[in-house]
């Protein structure tokens, strides 16, 4: 069978799923590790840090690196990372004496795995011959959110129904992704950004006002999708005081599908809305679905500003890359790979927003946010971190609105000309 474009799209979106089961298998197992092997949440917490540090540290480095080993070889090079780091997480611990370290191995090769599928996936996929680039992104990055949805759902199933105990073999299962991810990317045709754009130099790309309001956008949209995703479940629990069955499948799992649906919708109507509209609108609604959380005056309206929260988020990432793409051709990986930087920082300081407001409002005994919200102080705290996230897209649209109000003004010279 001839392998064309479409094996090369199919390969690039089950690399997405990879992406999702770094990002979200091992916290699923966080409790039974601090239950059955007595490791800290502070040590967790730090295996997250670490994930989210080493990618960062992989989208920087990368950009060095990738164009010179070629598309192919670095997805390969992820791709087997991300296998190994699996096959590690499951043999280590029943080798090692301390988990903790059993632990800290597989999660730096998931992490440089992840990281570097992050850079090297979207400029393969944009290089794909085609004119409707932003409804391929689209697409593409819809299958980071039926990963997040697969890998919470089945799962649980496989907690249910052969004990969380019996972990280990579960990591070994969710190999069969990145394998069959490598077997395609071995064989499917690939093209490169720069063998139809002229190759901007870096120095010149980061001289460009619009890449820097670029970068700025990719930091709002990880910090408004990761502080919403992280703290959903906790604040189902905590916060609207729902059980934690109901508060995962309602709040994390839920804000999932939904930015999946809204990626699907993108993909189908971007074009045709424009991308810039298409950011301005998605900004505004994600601060909008994050004051509904917090003022909603019933827990399931609440837990509905979570969701949308999702939706919200869905168009940001891949529009940005898409916009970039446009408004900058000849970027090349070294822009993917700075894009992906700016939006893995967001990531990582949106959910730590919310904390470090929460841990505040805590120590104040709640403060003003106990009288505003009348409930308890944990309550309070969480409320008072998630409004002043609903800052960070509220940020993001004075970026995104004189980008939008730049585009009608070009496309009424060209209509002119």
């Amino acid at each position: 069978m001839k392998l064309n474009q479409k094996h090369t799209v199919a390969a690039a979106c089950l690399s997405y799923v990879v992406q999702a089961i770094v990002n979200n298998l091992l916290p699923l197992l966080f409790a039974h590790f601090s239950g059955n092997y007595g490791i800290s949440l502070v040590r967790l917490s730090l295996l997250i840090a670490l994930n989210f540090g080493i990618q960062i540290a992989t989208d920087l480095l990368s950009a060095l690196f990738v164009d010179k080993i070629g598309y192919r070889r670095a997805v390969l090079l992820a791709l087997f990372s991300a296998t190994a780091g699996l096959i590690l997480l499951a043999a280590l611990p029943r080798l090692m004496e301390d988990t903790f370290l059993a632990l800290l191995f597989p999660t730096i090769l998931t992490a440089f795995g992840g990281g570097l599928l992050e850079v090297v996936v979207s400029p393969i996929v944009e290089a794909v011959p085609g004119e409707k680039k932003p409804a391929l992104m689209g697409f593409l990055h819809s299958f980071y959110c039926w990963g997040q949805a697969a890998v919470i759902l089945l799962s649980t199933l496989y907690f249910r129904a052969f004990g969380i105990e019996n972990w280990i073999w579960l990591p070994l299962l969710w190999t069969v992704v990145p394998i069959v991810g490598a077997l395609l990317f071995a064989f499917v045709p690939i093209w490169s950004l720069n063998e139809t754009n002229e190759r901007v130099p870096l120095g010149k790309l980061l001289s460009r006002k619009l890449f820097w309001a670029l970068i700025l956008l990719m930091l709002c949209s990880g910090a408004s999708e990761l502080a919403m995703a992280q703290w959903a479940s906790l604040f189902a629990e905590v916060g609207l005081s729902l059980p934690k069955a109901v508060g995962d499948l309602l709040g994390p799992c839920a804000f999932a599908l939904l930015m999946g649906i809204g990626r699907l919708l993108y993909s189908k109507f971007g074009m045709r809305v424009g991308i810039e509209r298409y950011l301005v609108c998605s900004f505004a609604l994600s601060a909008i679905s994050y004051l509904l959380a917090v003022f909603a005056p019933h827990p399931f309206l609440s837990l509905l500003g979570c969701a949308l929260c999702g939706f919200a988020a869905a168009p940001m990432w891949p529009g940005t890359y898409s916009l970039g793409a446009k408004r900058m051709p000849g970027g090349g990986t070294a822009m993917f790979a700075l894009f992906a930087l700016a939006g893995d920082l967001g990531c990582t300081l949106g959910p730590d927003l919310v904390g470090v407001i929460s841990d505040r409002v805590i120590a104040a005994g709640g403060g003003t946010f106990l009288s505003l919200f009348g409930e308890t102080v944990g309550t309070a705290a969480l409320k008072a971190g998630l409004l002043f996230t609903a800052l960070i897209p509220a940020t993001a649209l004075l970026v995104a609105v004189p980008l939008l109000i730049r585009a009608k003004k070009d496309t009424k010279d060209e209509k002119a000309g």
